[in-house]
Order: C-alpha cells, then sequence, then structure tokens
C-alpha cells in the first residue's frame, strides 16, 4: 500500500525557514519522480514542487522559486521541502505525493507564517 508521511511543519514568523520531510512507503521510491502541494485555507489544493529522476532537475511553482528547494535521500525514502524566507501567503497544509500518480494523500503537515 503506497503511504506518504509528512512531517516538520510549524508556526513560525514572515522571514524564517522549515524543513518539511516526507517518507513514503510502498512502492519502489527511486523509481517515481516526487512532488509537493500545499493547500491553503478555502483554497484549492496547488502544486509546489518536483523532483525528476532520470536528471534530478526540479520544477517549482513561480509562487515559491528562488525560496523552497526539493530533495530527496533515497537511502531514507524521503523527500525534503526545504522553505526559506517564509510569506503568510505559504500559510498551507503541505502534501507529497508521487508526481503524476492519483496516489492516496497523507495526512500533511501544517504550516502557519504569522507575526
Amino acid at each position: 500500500q503506497v503511504q506518504f508521511v509528512e512531517s516538520g511543519g510549524d508556526l513560525v514568523q514572515p522571514g524564517e525557514s522549515l524543513r518539511l520531510s516526507c517518507v513514503a512507503s510502498g512502492f519502489t521510491f527511486i523509481d517515481y519522480p516526487m512532488a509537493w502541494y500545499r493547500q491553503a485555507p478555502k483554497k484549492e489544493r496547488e502544486w509546489v514542487a518536483s523532483i525528476w529522476r532520470a536528471d534530478g532537475g526540479t520544477d517549482y511553482a513561480d509562487s515559491v522559486k528562488g525560496r523552497f528547494t526539493i530533495s530527496v535521500d533515497n537511502a531514507k525514502n524521503t523527500v525534503y521541502l526545504q522553505m526559506n524566507s517564509l510569506k503568510t501567503e505559504d500559510t498551507a497544509v503541505y502534501y507529497c505525493r508521487r508526481a503524476g500518480r492519483p496516489d492516496s494523500w497523507g495526512q500533511g503537515t501544517q504550516v502557519t507564517v504569522s507575526s
């Protein structure tokens, strides 16, 4: 069974940083591109970032480009999202999933950016 367990969310002030983690299980981790998504209150869930296996390339939503970095640790079946220079508009529940796959969502991790 494919599962994702996200962690690392917290309440932080604007300008601060956080690193989110997502432990994946139920599939061969190294074989699939991975992605982070987020859902802000009263908004649709949106894609944030992806990392591709073939060349390790990454893509980011314009709203986070230059501030967020996605990475993986294949030995730990874990995908990370390093978030710097956080803004209030980054407040959301963050989820990870295999990119482009209709996997069930995990419980997510709450990130709140507020002064």
